[in-house]
């Protein structure tokens, strides 16, 4: 099997809210411009649209970044659509749509694959109660490493501390590699920090506070460490929170009397008035916006009066649906000449005041001047060096189940083989014929009757779709016993082909052989032996290749790893399992595995003796020999091999130990032993096996595969015949 070229992924950051209403856009332009201050090119990615916090139209955090940015991020999956797949309980199909959202961030990104891609996470709502679990599933999808966004107040440091060490719980806690640290938006109270001046990113600026990380040590002693790391933090600044007085307008669904300059004045405070005109000129002051009824006369004037006198007023809010009389709009005529804004709503005072104290603080989509200064001013206040720094060591690169599902299809779909399907009548053979077809995954071919299959189809609802081919056995045996003859020339003659066509896997595998068919996936009702041995009789092995054998790609929770061999060779010799452990390797590499391949033994490195280890021992150095460039490692015990913390502790200068992906195991009965053990106990979706070192694909199917699993192997066998080099 010819490998795929490695491409290097980049590497994900989610950002993860701690509530509502934190900054999560904010920090999310403020990161991607520290990153491209720092030479690196960030795409941004926000895979779910939350329409209590976004309200209509179209989603404002990606029209954000296209408008500040010059980025072209995907529009986000709809609510609808999310919460539907949710309740269906299909978390694996709304995951393989995200990796679907992530394939077009990369391919919209304007200067190529960009480096780093900031996606923005769920925040959590009284409607979106799985906010949390949604965020977890998206870290693991996505292989993302996780940015909390929090916001408080620097005085109560027990309170910050807390709401960040809960968060961080749902992705390992604080002291996951997964969790990279924390960007603190809006901080109150943080010394020295100044309320105006926005940071050029890069500036020196109060990024920490010395007794603010003290404090917040003292209640979790990995916060604001290198394990988990204050990336940034904000101060609160009242001017870049400012709405304009647009924004007011809609928010209040308000009238416009005098619109003047409503899209550029900005709201720097709210003032209502309920005093005369004399007790309240302490309110008259530059971004002020006077609240006040419709009737008081003098708060009217004092307003006209104040903006003559130059005073750069937000604008006034007309309450209680009264409207100033002609004279009085008269008399004002001046100030509104300066651009003051004048509104009205028809709610009385006290609820308008309200109203206003309930508005957001997101940044509209069209407010592209207040959106460029938060991202200059966020940008200024995130540690770049540490940024740089860590970012630079890289992480390790796993495939998700939902991106190697979301792959295999995509990859499927691109070779568009014909596959052989021996087993045509079986009702999830059909069902799973018919969605492959339907989706371009492969064009299949069911060896069965037709009445048999439309029969299976009316009984199970499945609409057949056009070009699906049905091919009846009983009237194309006959061609195929001479080639058949040929091809075991000595071993079979007329009568005894004869007999063999008899059965479909056999047919299914002579047309395979003779080129007819592009792959053969069988064994919903067949042993593994019925599928494998017509393969190994007509097929035969590919060049370079003596054996046979099988792997199992094992779909963990994190990570796609594979196990060799499971299915095939019984008692493999240190020779055999060299080859097992290079074929293995390639076929991880060609379907987006990077390859670190654990010789697994009941001892790690020097540790045991005996014939067993001495197999694993010497098949590593074989391996090693024949494929100089892989990750090779072993004799490995499981756990040293998969958990990094054993890893280090039994085997610290492996270059697999505790990161291995491909685990080949010393014989049939320790592999298909550990894969049912991984797959029942672990709820493991295990896909396979699937065989390598044929010269034509032949994949077998556990007969209690459900129509998934025969969807997804179809997918693997179709990738297969593209890859395999034809003989």
């Amino acid at each position: 099997m010819t490998p795929r070229e490695a491409t290097p992924h980049p590497q994900v950051l989610l950002m993860v809210p701690t509530s509502v209403g934190v900054g999560l856009t904010s920090a999310s332009l403020g990161l991607i411009q520290a990153l491209d201050t720092i030479g690196l090119k960030a795409g941004f990615l926000k895979p779910f649209r939350q329409d209590e916090l976004n309200g209509s139209g179209a989603d404002r955090s990606t029209a954000l970044v296209t408008s500040t940015l010059g980025l072209r991020p995907p529009d986000p999956m709809p609510q609808a659509d999310m919460e539907r797949l949710l309740r269906h309980d299909r978390q694996d199909v709304l995951m393989e749509q995200v990796i679907d959202l992530y394939d077009q961030t990369i391919e919209r990104h304007a200067s190529g694959a960009p480096d780093v891609i900031v996606v923005e996470g769920l925040a959590p709502t009284t409607h979106g109660t799985y906010a949390t679990a949604l965020n977890a599933q998206l870290a693991h999808a996505l292989n993302a490493r996780i940015i909390l966004v929090g916001s408080g107040d620097c005085d109560d440091p027990q309170a910050l501390a807390e709401q960040l060490d809960m968060h961080a719980q749902s992705f390992g806690g604080l002291r996951s590699s997964r969790t990279l640290g924390c960007i603190l938006m809006r901080m109150r109270n943080l010394p020295g920090a100044e309320t105006t001046a926005a940071l050029a990113p890069g500036s020196p600026g109060p990024l920490h506070d010395e007794a603010l990380l003290a404090a917040l040590r003292r209640y979790s002693p990995t916060l604001a460490t290198d394990r988990f790391h204050l990336i940034g933090v904000v101060p609160y600044n009242a001017t870049l929170t400012a709405p304009r007085v647009l924004d007011v307008a809609r928010a209040l669904n308000a009238r416009f009397l005098s619109e003047g300059e409503a899209a550029s004045r900005r709201v720097l405070s709210t003032s209502l008035c309920a005093r005369s005109a004399a007790n309240a000129l302490h309110v008259f002051r530059p971004g002020s916006l006077i609240v006040a009824s419709g009737d008081r006369d003098d708060i009217v004037l004092a307003t006209a009066l104040a903006t003559m006198n130059g005073v750069p007023m937000a604008g006034v809010l007309l309450t209680n649906g009264y409207m100033p009389n002609d004279n009085m709009v008269e008399m004002c005529r001046p100030a509104l000449k300066t651009g003051m804004p004048v509104l009205a709503v028809d709610t009385d005072s006290f609820t308008t005041a309200k109203d206003l104290a309930a508005m957001s603080n997101d940044i509209p989509m069209d407010d592209l001047e207040r959106a460029e200064q938060v991202t200059r001013f966020v940008a200024g206040h995130i540690d770049l060096e540490w940024l740089k720094e860590n970012l630079s060591r890289g992480y390790p690169d796993r495939l998700s189940p939902s991106a190697f599902r979301h792959q295999l299809v995509k990859l499927a779909q691109a070779a568009n083989k014909r596959i052989i399907l021996p087993e045509g009548s079986e009702p999830r053979t059909v069902e799973a014929a018919s969605i492959c077809q339907r989706r371009g995954i492969a064009r299949c071919v069911l060896l069965a009757k037709r009445d048999e299959v439309e029969e299976v189809a009316r009984n199970r609802g499945i609409d057949l779709p056009e070009g699906l081919e049905i091919i009846d056995p009983d009237g194309i045996r006959d061609r195929y016993i001479a080639p058949m003859v040929e091809r075991r020339r000595g071993k079979v003659n007329e009568l005894t082909a004869e007999a063999q066509l008899q059965d479909n896997v056999v047919l299914g595998t002579m047309m395979l052989a003779l080129g007819e068919v592009d792959g053969l996936v069988s064994g919903a009702v067949h042993t593994t032996a019925n599928t494998v041995r017509p393969a190994f009789q007509l097929i035969k092995t590919a060049p370079g290749y003596r054996q046979v054998s099988s792997i199992f790609f094992m779909l963990l929770p994190e990570q796609v790893v594979v196990y060799g061999d499971c299915a095939v060779n019984p008692d493999p010799d240190a020779e055999t399992l060299a080859e097992i452990a290079v074929q293995s390797a390639r076929s991880a590499q060609a379907f987006g595995i990077e390859p670190r391949v654990a010789m697994i033994s009941y001892s790690t490195g020097k540790s045991g003796s005996g014939a067993d280890v001495e197999k694993v021992r010497r098949a590593t150095q074989l391996a090693r020999e024949q494929a100089p460039h892989l990750l090779i490692d072993g004799p490995l015990q499981y756990d040293a091999a998969a958990i990094e913390s054993v890893g280090r502790q039994k085997a610290p200068d492996s270059p697999v130990a505790g990161r291995a992906t491909v685990f080949v195991f010393p014989d049939l009965n320790t592999g298909n032993t550990t894969y049912k053990a991984v797959q029942r106990s672990a709820r493991v979706v295990s896909v396979g096996p699937m065989l390598q070192g044929l010269n034509k694909p032949v994949n077998d199917l556990s007969r209690g595969a459900l129509v998934d699993d025969i969807v997804y192997t179809i997918a693997l066998t179709a990738i297969q015949a593209a890859q395999t080099p034809t003989p």
